[in-house]
């Protein structure tokens, strides 16, 4: 009976981790192997397609362990995990995940499911933006960098009563860098980061959704340190109570403070980071545990004078340093992403100028930039018209002028509104801290 084969597998990489946890990689490796033929005669009858999923998901996981402990064991080391850290990276955490119940040692294949789809909300690439790229919010930063950096940095500062904050909540009107902020920290610090939404959390299973998040703070205790960020939590959280209230939106937010008050659990290593634009549709017991809740509001102007260099990067303009100034004085009242979406048209002005110029003329290396009619050594010639000469790849736009800020300015408005601001301004009054 093929249940059989998967019993068999069960028991081979019990054996097998309990030898790659001792360090007797070359018994271990064979036994990886062993189990890995087992579970792929397994694969060969089994029909229910979750249990597959499962069983393939533990497969891959197992038949990685094996290929590290080989690359060791040909090269004659120590083995794989021999500084510590590195086992816990890379050494399996658990037992291959059958279905059925029949051997009683597998894990639900309900669960690896749950598990497999939080998988993709891991960042398993930094997003490279550093603390430095974030213009202004030094208060939100240093607050940030005290939960996340330090304790892992330096856990000595955290002995007797002095604990790291353990839940933030960054609010503020849209397109302020309450996401950008949270690259940041996905960047900075040396933890695992889950990336989460509504859309993450919310199934249309009865009962799945609490599974879900119950599952997310597992594997984020397992995999400690770590940061859950969860974007745009008012559409999980809103104000209990509501009429138009469902079951499930009330069984997600009750699991969500249950595990945010962590009883039971050592969670002083994982920090539960979220963000929203209206704080206000927060339930207020959600609101209570974040001990940390942080205004990010509208840039300065040092800020926005930032925002121009960053998101101009090292594409060529002739601006000096009193034309970014110029520039920030000019967008009160503009959020980041404002800026961005700004400057996004703004780098398009080169490549316009080039499709409707007229005259083009011969830069020192050789290349085609387009001109007026009265600069020195002017060609009349249109860009399709060097193109079809077979000049495409030698034909440069201009660099950025401050004219081209000039025109897009004049047709872009500030997307945040008095009233949005003032109602953030009001919660910082009752619940918040200035970022």
């Amino acid at each position: 009976m093929y249940s059989n084969f998967k019993e068999q597998a069960i028991e081979y990489v019990k054996q097998a981790v309990q030898e790659d946890n001792a360090g007797n990689y070359s018994k271990a490796f064979p036994l990886y192997m062993n189990a890995l033929e087992y579970f792929k005669t397994h694969l060969k009858y089994e029909k229910n397609p979750k249990i597959r999923e499962a069983i393939t998901q533990k497969f891959t996981e197992y038949l990685r362990r094996a290929e590290e402990i080989r690359a060791v064991l040909d090269e004659g080391g120590p083995g794989p995990a021999s500084n510590g850290d590195a086992a816990v990276a890379t050494r399996p955490k658990s037992k291959p995940k059958s279905g059925g119940g029949e051997g009683g040692d597998g894990e639900d294949p309900e669960q690896a499911k749950l598990r497999a789809g939080l998988n993709s909300a891991i960042i398993r690439e930094k997003p490279n933006v550093k603390w430095n790229d974030v213009a202004g919010l030094e208060s939100a930063k240093q607050a940030l960098q005290e939960a996340v950096i330090l304790p892992v940095k330096f856990p000595q500062f955290f002995t007797g009563k002095r604990r790291p904050w353990r839940a933030f909540l960054l609010y503020g009107p849209p397109g302020t860098g309450k996401s950008y902020l949270a690259k940041a920290v996905a960047t900075e610090a040396d933890s695992t980061f889950f990336s989460v939404s509504s859309s993450d959390l919310v199934s249309k299973w009865m009962g799945e959704s609490e599974k879900l998040v119950s599952n997310l703070f597992e594997m984020a205790r397992d995999s400690a340190p770590s940061i859950i960020f969860i974007d745009e939590i008012d559409s999980l959280c809103g104000q209990r109570g509501e009429g138009n209230e469902s079951e499930a939106s009330r069984r997600i937010k009750t699991e969500l403070l249950v595990q945010m008050q962590g009883v039971g659990h050592n969670d002083q290593k994982v920090l539960v980071l979220a963000a929203t634009n209206t704080p206000y549709a927060l339930d207020q017991a959600i609101r209570r545990r974040f001990d940390k809740r942080i205004y990010i509001p509208l840039p300065d102007v040092k800020a926005r004078q930032h925002m121009f260099k960053v998101h101009l990067g090292d594409t060529p303009h002739n601006l000096t340093e009193s034309d970014f100034e110029n520039l920030a004085h000019r967008t009160e009242g503009f959020s980041g992403s404002d800026i961005s979406v700004c400057v996004k048209d703004v780098l398009f002005e080169p490549v316009r100028k080039t499709q409707d110029a007229m005259f083009f003329f011969k830069t020192p290396n050789n290349m085609w930039m387009p001109c007026g009619p009265k600069q020195p050594g002017a060609v009349q010639i249109t860009m399709q018209e060097l193109a079809a000469k077979g000049l495409a790849a030698q034909i440069l736009p201009p660099p950025i002028s401050r004219s081209d800020f000039d025109k897009v300015l004049a047709r872009q408005r500030p997307t945040v509104s008095k009233t949005d601001l003032e109602v953030h301004e009001r919660f910082t009054k009752e619940f918040g801290e200035e970022g």
